[in-house]
């Protein structure tokens, strides 16, 4: 609604009540009457005053509102970047612990690895000497047998060739 507008509606009723009368009244009446126009006239100055004060308030209230809002904006912003920036911290501090743990692992691996391998080695060269010592034990066995049959075959032949001669 127009407080101006409202006022000047007041006015008119005013006057138009206070028209009626004066046509009717005498002039001394008329003064009587002027009088309440004025009082009526002021109400309304007043009630104008007294809106353009509260349109006034209003917008006060409503800037500050929106100064609020934009506060509240700024410190949730604010918030939501330190929370932010404290799981970009706490996730690249867990990357890094992971890391080591992963350095550890492949460290302790390849050491087992080397450990493992160098037990084949041994284990390869103890069964390779084992079976060179095997194959030496066997073949002198085998020689050891093939000259006692060449010892007793020889025997043999000279017990024969003995006999043939005698």
């Amino acid at each position: 609604m127009d407080p101006k507008g409202q006022a000047q509606r007041n006015s008119k009723e005013a006057e138009e009540q206070v028209v009626q009368p004066v046509e009717e009244s005498s002039v001394g009446t008329e003064e009587a009457i002027i009088k309440p126009l004025d009082e009526v006239l002021g109400q309304a100055e007043k009630a104008y005053a007294a809106y353009m004060e509260a349109e006034r308030q209003v917008s006060r209230i409503y800037k500050e509102n929106e100064q609020q809002v934009a506060e509240a904006y700024r410190r949730t912003e604010q918030q939501t970047n330190q929370a932010c920036e404290e799981s970009i911290r706490q996730a690249l501090k867990a990357r890094d612990a992971a890391m080591v743990q992963v350095s550890k692992a492949r460290e302790e691996t390849e050491r087992k690895a080397r450990e493992a391998y160098q037990k084949a080695r041994e284990e390869a060269e103890k069964a390779s000497e084992e079976a060179i010592a095997q194959a030496l034990k066997s073949r002198d066995e085998t020689l050891t047998k093939a000259w006692k049959i060449r010892d007793e075959t020889v025997e043999q032949a000279w017990a024969i060739y003995s006999k043939i001669i005698r």
